[in-house]
């Protein structure tokens, strides 16, 4: 039986971006309009843009796949399709396990509610029933370091604080497969570490993970595999120890 978790076959992303052209000064556009041309000046065009051509991929239980490439590539465009946040304009993406995702800072919670409520308003989310997250309730507190805090609104925390809290609650629901996109560029050097010994025991328990991260030393330290986008399109892929990190170094 194959333990493919995540296949990626031939997935496209396609946006259309509009573009209204506009007079850019008053004198501009009463000439237009008493030329009987203002209609045309206001004229939209749509350019066709494709954040992901044709990538395919598989990830297999208790792999680390890190997504390199510089902004704009189509990582986070990919991590949102394999999280279901949108879907993609062709091909198709087949998982097998319940996935936690941390794509962006405060994704999944509501500002005016308090870190607890949030706890499991986000277990719900993420498919954890209410009776499971209040077992866990504690632990996903400790870990996360926030306990003064868990009875205030969430829209006064940090940054650091939002990514502990919405880290720890997804590091508890036992998901099979977690998604994360540069949540270890959020937060003190303590708390990435205890990041990245969380992965790295969640992985000898067979637990996959997929990742964006532009610090090239917690992708050597995390990634079993690498995956290198560039403009949308898969460069290169293959395993950690490969040459692929080096060359996308160099570029």
């Amino acid at each position: 039986m194959s333990n493919v978790v995540i296949d990626i076959n031939n997935v496209c992303k396609r946006y259309a971006l509009s573009h209204q052209h506009r007079p850019d000064s008053l004198k501009t556009w009463l000439k237009s309009l008493v030329k009987g041309a203002a209609s045309d000046v206001d004229t939209p065009s749509e350019e066709e843009f494709w954040a992901l051509k044709n990538v395919s991929l598989q990830v297999r239980q208790g792999e680390c796949l890190a997504l390199i490439g510089k902004n704009g590539s189509g990582k986070s465009t990919l991590l949102k399709i394999l999280s279901r946040i949108i879907p993609p304009t062709s091909g198709h993406i087949r998982v097998r396990g319940r996935i936690a995702s941390l794509l962006e800072v405060g994704t999944g919670f509501h500002p005016e509610l308090t870190g607890r409520e949030n706890v499991f308003l986000n277990g719900a989310m993420l498919g954890c029933p209410e009776q499971e997250m209040r077992r866990r309730f504690d632990a996903i507190v400790d870990f996360s370091g926030v306990e003064r805090f868990m009875d205030t609104p969430v829209k006064h925390y940090s940054s650091g604080m939002y990514v502990r809290l919405a880290y720890a609650i997804a590091a508890h629901v036992n998901a099979d497969i977690m998604i994360l996109d540069e949540v270890l560029s959020v937060g003190d050097a303590e708390f990435q570490r205890k990041c990245l010994g969380h992965m790295q025991k969640q992985r000898s328990e067979h637990r996959t993970f997929v990742l964006v991260s532009h610090n090239m030393e917690s992708i050597k330290r995390l990634a079993t595999h690498v995956a290198w986008l560039r403009e949308g399109q898969l460069c290169e892929a293959g395993p950690a120890d490969s040459d692929i990190l080096q060359r996308y170094a160099a570029c």
